[in-house]
């Protein structure tokens, strides 16, 4: 009865992820299409659902909700699930939308057999990604649960790092004011005369090179007579010769006018993060932006370090932060009533912020990328992401709990070695945050002389 009690509280709640899946993918992803493709909107909600879930039982297992064995259960069950739907069906079903797109594939059988053909080459790639890494024991079987979550814990956590390395530079680079450059209203007043007189300028030329091919059309209709054929040829020719030039300089003008507008749009975007700074929650915003820029050196120097010594962290900050405070302040309280708490506080806030980030960077993708022909491809790459994403933050997380709820997932997640996914995080942070670093620098740096034509 506890198992059946246990079982309807999960798949209810799974029922309600899937649908907050489905409204953000109606409401956010397709709100700008007419036409949406129902099992593509199935696979990314269910997706969204499964990956939700792992967060939740994560949850129950730091407040005990639920039966252990039905914790148990149900951590296997959406385990498997999930690793079908990433390893089996959404790498099929995208090579089967490609195929099915294309003009010369008339027949349905056709694009299953070369999707078919296309999933097999996947698998061959996913099976090679686990060769130059230890990411697990050799004893196990090629069917066994860890060979699959060894792997996908290699692409997620690679995801995961170069997010986070970039999220953590560009984070204070957008908020602080520090970096914003002055724009005054003269400035955008500047450019937007400079604009209007390219656009005025296009269409006088514009003009002429209508007039000059209506003389073309009418020489070439009229039938000359043999006195002044001659003098005809001459005419059709320098008439000709104007027609190219003036297209050279309607295209030379139209390029400028590019330039002008998407340059008089970044002085406007600048101009409305000059003024959101100067509001109460700009500079909330901006004081988080120095919170952030501390957190960036600190992180960039640990991974350093880490990486230097072949240092991981074998203590929780929980469990960490609690000791500092019995040892060196001599509070005493109840440690694993506490633990227990803040264990929740710290692991609900990294899965919200996890599940808030990835949606918003997942948007913004989408919106870059597709277009009415490849977005139901785009949104499966985009669930694929999101599946391997959302496993990898269970497996980073397991050293962010205490240890007595570390033990069921890492018993569920099976024996990994789960160093490696640490040290490998902290490789691809560093990288990413000092790339990221450079690129801001040089963008920084040209910004003012891609704008001295304001002034």
């Amino acid at each position: 009865m506890a198992f059946i009690l246990d079982s309807f509280v999960m798949f209810s709640t799974m029922i309600m992820f899937f649908l907050g899946g489905w409204i953000f993918f109606m409401r956010q992803l397709f709100k700008n299409y007419e036409v949406h493709h129902g099992i593509v909107q199935t696979l990314f909600s269910v997706t969204f659902a499964l990956s939700c879930t792992l967060f939740e039982l994560i949850i129950f297992e730091i407040l005990g909700v639920l039966n252990s064995n039905s914790r148990f259960f149900h951590w296997k069950l959406d385990l498997y699930s999930i690793l079908v739907l990433l390893i089996v069906v959404l790498p099929w079903y995208i090579g089967y939308l490609c195929f099915n797109n294309l003009r010369m594939v008339q027949k349905r059988h056709v694009a299953v057999a070369m999707s078919v053909a296309s999933w097999l080459i996947f698998m061959y790639f996913f099976w090679k990604i686990g060769d130059p890494f230890p990411i697990l024991s050799p004893k196990h079987g090629i069917l066994s649960i860890e060979q699959a979550i060894s792997r996908i814990g290699v692409v997620g956590v690679t995801i995961m790092a170069v997010l986070s390395g970039f999220g953590a530079v560009n984070c204070p680079y957008t908020y602080m004011t520090y970096f914003m450059r002055y724009v005054s209203d003269a400035d955008i007043d500047s450019h937007e005369r400079k604009l209007t007189q390219v656009m005025d300028m296009i269409i006088t030329k514009k003009k002429r090179l209508a007039l000059a091919e209506r003389d073309m059309l009418q020489r070439a209709s009229s039938s000359p007579s043999r006195k002044s054929s001659l003098w005809n040829m001459f005419s059709s020719s320098n008439s000709s010769s104007n027609v190219g030039q003036l297209q050279q300089e309607i295209s030379g003008y139209e390029e400028l006018s590019r330039q002008l507008f998407l340059e008089l749009v970044d002085l406007h975007n600048t101009k409305e993060r000059m003024d959101y700074s100067k509001t109460l929650k700009g500079k909330y915003f901006n004081l988080m932006g120095y919170v952030f820029s501390l957190y960036c050196m600190w992180k960039i120097f640990i991974c350093t370090v880490n990486i230097i010594f072949d240092r991981v962290g074998k203590t929780d900050p929980i469990s960490k932060g609690v000791e500092i405070l019995v040892y060196w302040f001599g509070i005493e309280f109840d440690v694993k009533f506490w633990s227990q708490q803040v264990s929740f506080i710290l692991v609900g806030i990294i899965i919200v912020t996890s599940i808030r980030g990835l949606l918003i960077k997942l948007t913004k993708f989408f919106y870059t990328m597709s277009s009415s022909k490849s977005s139901n491809v785009i949104v499966l790459c985009l669930a694929q992401i999101m599946g391997m994403y959302f496993i990898s933050c269970v497996l980073l997380m397991r050293m962010n709990v205490p240890p007595q709820y570390r033990l069921i997932i890492t018993e569920v997640l099976g024996d990994l070695q789960f160093n490696f996914y640490h040290r490998w995080f902290d490789v691809i942070f560093l990288i990413s945050a000092l790339s990221s670093i450079g690129f801001l620098y040089l963008a920084h740096k040209q910004a003012p002389e891609k704008h001295t034509l304001t002034t």
